[in-house]
């Protein structure tokens, strides 16, 4: 079972635990009590602890929740609550978090880190460049929070051995603070304790930049009480910006105010920053605006209220907000990883919900955002009450919710992989190098069978099981050996999926004999077979459209007297392809049955079997298929399917392929369709899929669009192959590698449930015949490796050498750039394109690209 733990009080998190019952029924559960839970030496990681839950709030669809005792009691996967009471191992939240071998969303100790100003201001400060309010800071003794000499802008860090003996240099510091260059802007200071011991007490001073010996002595004083943990803060009271108001509505006069930004965010997918929601806190000027003390109202509305009329300038700065509040959690992250698991709590406890708070300042006469501080509970409440108010008055649920029970249960789900045994038929080449590294970092022990005995992943993997099976049409009699390879060795596996195309129907016929999830071997044929999938289409006429509506007239080739029935059939221009091919070697468009027949006797004589060009699906024969050409645009739709029912869906576009071979020449994500015809292309595929019997899984369909909707090109029964599964991941968060490990060991994937793209991504594929000068003579793949170590480019290696010759060439390389708009995407491709050779009259790269509009 999965089980998401939330430990205490419920009120920030209640609408977080009926969403994500919503989503998983049961899987949410709340305990209120430590009676209610139990911490057991852990099975797995020595020296860490299992929680198990003896009783606890269970949530279901529709809200309804119950108090369950669980029998035998319920080991968690994930593990948060309220960290924010107590000492730094105090209270029974804490207690019970502490060292667990889950993933914990934060700890005591790292809520303390929030809460603590001067940690957070420093980390900001010296990591992001974002503004903070000008600090000095006294501390006692070393601090081994924070490093030996900070160095950040706008702080300054004392270091006292005895308060009581040095009120001299106490005193020069505050004289060099209040006349230093960064309180040049400013005319009053606050002084105030500051650590997570001071949340929320009020304790502060406010006096003007010229008082300098009463803003000393208010320090002295401070500094009397002084902890170790604890620091003294001097701290330029940073006014928020006067922007031109609307002329008043009375005469009365105007009170000054300040305007606070509170904004949530969450570690995200692929442990990416994520901002779920902003809410604004409005009070008087001379004093904090604080969480709780006020209705918190929209950012929209807020700025309105201060004079930003305009509408860009409005976005502009949510943007900017967005930005700083995204790059805040990424610098705290990174400062987090680099404390050892005594400084965190345990070592799988890691922040995952983060508020910070801004101020919206004027700085050189322009508007800046001032990180003020951190927190790890309050900004959530305060978003929480945002959202339920904007309910009350009609307003529709926002997203918050959902973002955060998304986030909790995907990183249980990523707990129940680690250390499950995976069977995986197949490795691929060089394009599958991504599986490694993705199995190592998810926990998951791989048992590889492999044709090839001198393959790189031998040393990769847990088990290398050596077996020939590139001979497909003999996949019974290869899925029996295999059983037996693996019972000899006293595997276990508890799921068997293959990501190479060759191996699919292989890998359904194993799970078949050992008792594992997956489609059947029936259905996955149908999906191999490229004729064998639209003649079964053809007749499932149920439906509104039936699948038949998507399937295109075809004919299957293994003779010349194929050749003539079926130009019989179908009608020219046709494609001429292989019945089991991959990566797009053999296609042609054909405009008569003499060209038909010329190509046919090509391909036949060239390719015959697996050795002629391995990895196109040659162990399956070569017979060949005639299809009737579809015109219109091409698209990949990727799907996570589970008993049936769509769980995710992606869709990306293809542009013009090179006629007459039909070679694959630039893509883009996310699609430049509207919502409506990327939906077409969805229901499409899926139904498709379904007719075939092909219900739990992850599928790449190939789909053409045209001006009467989509039309089947053919089912790949696996994961989509090239840069999809690293572009999917890139733009919007899942990866589709381990929501089919999900999908195999019996577990719905979690996914967004409204995927919005983190970026836009256009790519170009390279060809060795084209481009091999330019990368390899002209250093071009050097330049492009060093750019991709910057971030700059996505580079997806197909092919370790060149594949293929003359028009059975594959693409060697992917070459992709992002950018907030496709059309800046595109702008930074061609640019590169031409830089570096790529582009060129033979591969007008600019003419692959104008298609994505």
């Amino acid at each position: 079972d999965m089980t998401v733990c939330i430990l205490g009080s419920p009120t920030a998190f209640l609408p977080v635990l009926l969403e994500g019952g919503t989503r998983c029924p049961g899987a949410m559960v709340l305990c209120l009590s430590p009676t209610w839970a139990s911490r057991v030496p852990s099975e797995t990681s020595p020296g860490a602890w299992s929680l198990l839950l003896s009783r606890g709030v269970s949530f279901e669809v529709g809200g309804h929740s119950a108090l369950e005792t669980f029998v035998p009691p319920r080991r968690a996967n994930y593990v948060t609550g309220t960290f924010t009471t107590g000492g730094p191992e105090g209270g029974w939240v804490g207690e019970l978090a502490r060292d667990l071998d889950c993933p914990t969303g934060g700890s005591v100790l790292l809520a303390h880190r929030l809460e603590d100003p001067l940690v957070t201001r420093w980390v900001l400060a010296a990591r992001t460049g974002l503004p903070v309010p000008p600090t000095l800071a006294f501390v006692l003794g070393p601090r081994g929070d924070l490093p030996t000499e900070p160095v950040a802008p706008g702080m300054r860090l004392v270091r006292l051995e005895d308060p009581q003996n040095q009120e001299k240099l106490v005193q020069e510091e505050v004289g060099a603070f209040l006349g230093g260059t960064a309180m040049e802007p400013y005319s009053q200071v606050v002084v105030r304790p500051a650590g997570w011991r001071w949340h929320g007490t009020g304790a502060r001073s406010t006096h003007g930049k010229e008082e300098g010996a009463a803003v000393a002595r208010a320090v002295g004083a401070r500094l009397r009480g002084l902890r170790e943990e604890d620091s003294v803060l001097l701290e330029a009271l940073v006014p928020t910006a006067r922007l031109p108001a609307p002329p008043p509505r009375s005469p009365a006069p105007r009170l000054p105010v300040a305007l606070r930004i509170c904004t949530l965010v969450c570690r995200s997918w692929g442990d990416r920053p994520q901002l779920c929601q902003v809410a604004c806190g409005v009070g008087r000027a001379e004093a904090p605006v604080r969480h709780g003390a006020a209705l918190p109202q929209g950012l929209d509305s807020s700025l309105q209220q201060w004079g930003v009329v305009a509408p860009s300038q409005r976005q502009a700065l949510a943007t900017r907000l967005q930005e700083a509040a995204e790059a805040t959690m990424a610098a705290l992250l990174a400062a987090e990883a680099e404390l050892s698991p005594q400084q965190r709590g345990g070592a799988r406890a890691r922040t995952d919900l983060l508020g910070v708070d801004f101020l919206l300042a004027c700085v050189d006469d322009a508007l800046e955002l001032v990180a003020l501080s951190t927190n790890s509970q309050r900004c959530l409440e305060t978003c929480l009450l945002a959202d339920g108010m904007g309910r009350a008055v009609g307003e529709p649920p926002s997203d918050l919710p959902r973002l955060l029970a998304e986030v909790l249960l995907h990183r249980a789900q990523c707990h129940l992989v680690e250390g499950k045994d995976i069977l995986l038929i197949g490795a691929g080449g060089v394009s599958k190098s991504f599986v490694w590294e993705a199995a190592r970092s998810y926990g998951l022990r791989i048992h590889l069978v492999e044709s090839d005995p001198e393959h790189f992943a031998a040393e990769l993997v847990e088990t290398f099981l050596p077996y020939d099976s590139r001979e497909h049409r003999r996949d019974e009699e290869h899925a029996e050996r295999v059983v037996e390879l693996v019972r000899a060795r006293g595997l276990r596996p508890h799921a068997c999926l293959s990501y190479w195309d060759d191996c699919v129907v292989l890998a359904a016929l194993v799970c078949q004999r050992l008792g594992l999830r997956g489609s059947p071997p029936a259905a996955v044929r149908v999906a191999k077979q490229k004729s064998r999938t639209h003649q079964h289409l053809q007749r499932c006429r149920r439906g509104r459209p039936p699948p038949a509506a998507f399937a295109v007239p075809c004919r299957r080739l293994q003779s010349h007297g194929d050749v003539e029935r079926a130009a019989g059939a179908v009608p020219f221009p046709a494609v001429a392809k292989l019945e089991f091919g991959a990566g797009g070697v053999g296609v042609r468009l054909v405009e008569s049955a003499g060209q038909c027949h010329a190509h046919a006797a090509r391909l036949w004589r060239d390719l015959r079997d697996d050795a002629d060009h391995p990895g196109i699906g040659l162990g399956w024969g070569n017979a060949m298929l005639l299809m009737e050409y579809v015109p219109g645009t091409e698209h990949d739709v990727d799907l996570v399917v589970f008993e049936g029912r769509l769980l995710g869906a992606w869709v990306s576009d293809n542009g013009p392929t090179r006629l007459p071979a039909f070679l694959e020449t630039a893509a883009c994500l996310p699609s430049c369709l509207p919502a409506d015809r990327q939906a077409q292309l969805v229901r499409a595929a899926l139904q498709c899929c379904l007719a075939c019997g092909l219900l739990d899984g992850v599928f790449n369909v190939e789909l053409k669009l045209g001006p009467g909707g989509p039309r089947l090109l053919e089912i790949n029964p696996r994961m989509g192959g090239f840069y999809l599964r690293d572009w999917i991941q890139e733009v919007y968060g899942p990866d589709l590698l381990l929501a089919a490990v999900l999908v195999a060991l019996g577990l719905p994937p979690v996914l967004p449930a409204r995927p919005v793209p983190r970026t836009h991504l256009a790519g170009v594929m390279c060809l060795d015949s084209e481009h091999g000068p330019a990368l390899g003579g002209g250093g071009g793949l050097a330049t492009l490796r060093e750019l991709q170590s910057r971030g700059l480019v996505r580079l997806n290696r197909l092919f370790e050498e060149a594949a293929g010759t003359g028009e059975y060439e594959e693409p060697c390389l992917s070459v992709a750039c992002g950018g907030a708009t496709r059309a800046e995407a595109c702008l930074r491709l061609l640019g590169l394109c031409q830089a570096l050779g790529i582009d060129s009259p033979r591969y007008p790269v600019e003419h692959f690209l104008s298609h994505f509009k």
